[in-house]
């Protein structure tokens, strides 16, 4: 098993490290893999080439990767906790949360990339809260139902305060409504940087807390039975999950879908313990946000697509065949 799994874990690695270099070589323009190389081990700022692909290029592959990984993990984390099959950040509302968050700190002038992400945080968390309250009020509880429910009404509420705020100051928000579509295109470095410290922070807890996800997904008396604080870990998994959230959104935007596709298909290959899934859906959903962020380059070039609008597509029909299959 132990080789199994190491197998598995160099295969994803090999598919992230590919995935990553075909990002960096298409675009506008085609650099050839040779030349990616060359601007890594032998970079000089006197080619075109190496300065688009170390100015450019490579920045938004990393921020792809930060993006995919984190919502993939929170997503992940999110399903075992409640044994929700269609628990994701954005089927919950934690992406509307953390969205409307940063454009009412817009609204108001809190724009640095230093507080993008705690505004995204507070958001998120927000959210979770509100959708917790609310389908834990409803005859019968917190269901999975009820939860995708009480989500789909509190994203829809968000959307239409943000869109109510994007029609005062049109101008203003211009940027704004590319970045709500989920979009890596045009996205400062500094975006990045700052967020990437609640994406480390945000997978040192879910790694830590793994072993004790698998066997509360088995059930809350199993858990304690194994000596799991149930309470405590929730808490640590939402503080977890909201720190990824708000980094991929101060970075990207809301990316539907991630934090629902990648988690599956990582379970049909890992199976169902967390030690493995936490980091096998980090380098899946790294890679899975690689290639969508190609095809919205790339599917009707010289034009681009929002690659949120990629995700969206991709996981409707999972979203659909997962209703259909569990519920």
């Amino acid at each position: 098993m132990t080789g199994l799994r190491f197998g598995t874990g160099a295969m994803a690695l090999a598919a992230l490290a590919l995935a990553f270099a075909w990002h960096i070589a298409v675009g506008a323009k085609v650099i050839p893999l040779a030349t990616v190389a060359e601007a890594f081990w032998g970079y000089d700022k006197t080619v075109f080439d190496h300065v688009v692909i170390r100015d450019l290029r490579l920045p938004r592959a990393l921020m792809a990767v930060a993006v995919g990984a984190g919502l993939a993990v929170a997503g992940a984390l999110m399903q075992g906790v409640t044994r929700n099959p269609l628990a994701d950040p954005g089927l919950l509302g934690l992406l509307a949360g953390a969205s409307f968050a940063v454009v009412l700190g817009t609204f108001t002038g809190l724009t640095s990339p230093v507080a993008t992400p705690v505004l995204a945080a507070v958001g998120a968390l927000a959210a979770a809260l509100v959708v917790w309250g609310v389908a834990s009020a409803v005859p019968g509880g917190a269901t999975p139902m009820t939860l995708v429910l009480a989500g789909a009404a509190v994203t829809a509420f968000l959307a239409a305060l943000t869109a109510i705020m994007l029609l005062i100051d049109e101008t203003s928000f211009e940027a704004l409504r590319v970045w709500l579509t989920g979009t890596l295109a045009g996205r400062p470095g500094s975006a990045g940087l700052w967020a990437a410290g609640w994406l480390a922070i945000g997978l040192v807890v879910a790694l830590g807390a793994a072993r004790q996800v698998t066997a509360l997904a088995m059930g809350d008396e199993a858990a304690t039975g194994l000596g799991v604080d149930v309470n405590k870990l929730r808490l640590a998994i939402l503080a977890s999950v909201v720190a990824l959230t708000a980094a991929a959104v101060a970075i990207a935007g809301p990316m539907g879908f991630v934090g629902l596709v990648v988690p599956h298909m990582v379970r049909l290959v890992v199976g169902y313990d967390y030690r493995v899934i936490v980091p096998a859906s980090a380098l899946a959903g790294a890679t899975y946000m690689l290639i969508a962020d190609i095809a919205a380059r790339m599917l009707l070039a010289p034009v681009e697509i929002s690659t949120g609008l990629i995700t969206a597509l991709l996981g409707a029909p999972v979203f659909v065949w997962l209703v259909r299959a569990r519920l």
